[in-house]
């Protein structure tokens, strides 16, 4: 067989046949041109030019270094800052109100535990909180203890007795007021919310969240999203009672919720409790569904704006996919 000769590279499309070719297309064409120029690397090429650039004129160079610097620093300081708006996807953003969850409301002042850059503990000024002292354990309510208080000192109240002496009537007075005084420090202690379970915890900020996102109580300072042109704004309905049902008093729920069980999942043996996490993952894109709907709802009106100055929740709660691992 003859010997088989190498073609030169871009000779590859050239044909003796006398036929018509077929005209090449245009990436066929680009490629040919492509592969009968000289291979360059401009990187290299660009790397020695910004070497000759800094070798004529220095001042030059250590100028656009400092400009590059300056933007790195920046896009930095922007990039931290979007994650601090950011947030978390459980927990948000901490505010007075998610904070006083804890104690359901019952402490005035914020327990800070600020740590330097080492770790070590360091002195904090601890935030006011919101309070509220009107609610007790067991569901109850200051004034229901007050006003059962004073039927029962007035229904145990000694009987007067025509045939016994003044100083034996006043000692029966005077025990009278001793046992009320005694019984009605038991029921305070009974009843305070510091000496209460988890779960009557729990019942109080349910309650608190109903007074403070229910629209039977925002409606008198929050005004609705505005009507579209050409629209007739629906007449107000009279309620029958507190606002329980709506979209912000759930989603407030549900942050109480799960800020007990992230807690309980970040503890010291949390990592290890498959239930409690699932049922936060629940709860978490529970509210995440409440959200997009309320931002499709409400997005722009005083109620969303005010539910997430409350509640401390950032785009991070509604927005992307939500992993917890």
């Amino acid at each position: 067989m003859p010997p088989r000769v190498a073609c030169p590279q871009g000779f590859s499309l050239i044909t003796l046949c006398l036929r018509p070719a077929v005209r090449p297309t245009l990436a066929a064409a680009a490629a040919a041109a492509a592969s009968l120029q000289p291979l360059v690397q401009t990187a290299s090429i660009s790397l020695k030019e910004k070497k000759r650039k800094a070798k004529i004129d220095p001042y030059w160079w250590e100028q656009s270094q400092q400009r590059i610097a300056k933007n790195k620093q920046r896009q930095a300081e922007l990039r931290a800052i979007r994650d601090k708006e950011w947030g978390s996807p459980v927990h948000g953003i901490p505010t007075p109100f998610v904070e006083s969850l804890d104690s359901a409301g019952q402490e005035a002042m914020s327990r800070v535990v600020a740590r330097d850059k080492d770790g070590n503990l360091v002195d904090a000024e601890p935030q006011p909180l919101p309070t509220s002292p009107h609610l007790l354990n067991y569901q109850l309510t200051r004034d229901e203890l007050e006003r059962a208080l004073a039927d029962s000192y007035r229904l145990t109240r000694p009987v007067p007795n025509p045939n016994e002496s003044e100083a034996m009537r006043l000692e029966n007075e005077r025990l009278h007021q001793e046992r009320h005084q005694k019984a009605a420090l038991a029921l305070q202690r009974i009843t305070a919310l510091e000496n209460a379970s988890s779960e009557d915890r729990r019942h109080a900020n349910i309650r608190r969240c109903i007074e403070t996102f229910g629209r039977h109580a925002t409606d008198n300072f929050l005004r609705p999203k505005p009507v579209p042109v050409g629209v007739k704004p629906l007449e107000p309905v009279p309620r029958a009672g507190p606002d329980t049902g709506s979209s912000e008093v759930q989603i407030a729920i549900l942050t109480t919720k799960i800020r007990v069980l992230a807690r309980m999942y970040e503890g010291k043996h949390g990592n290890g409790d498959k239930v409690n996490k699932r049922n936060l993952r629940l709860l978490v894109h529970r509210r995440q569904k409440l959200l997009k709907y309320m931002e499709r709802k409400e997005r722009g009106s005083e109620r969303w704006t005010h539910m997430l100055e409350k509640l401390g929740l950032t785009p991070a709660t509604w927005k992307d996919q939500i992993a917890i691992e």
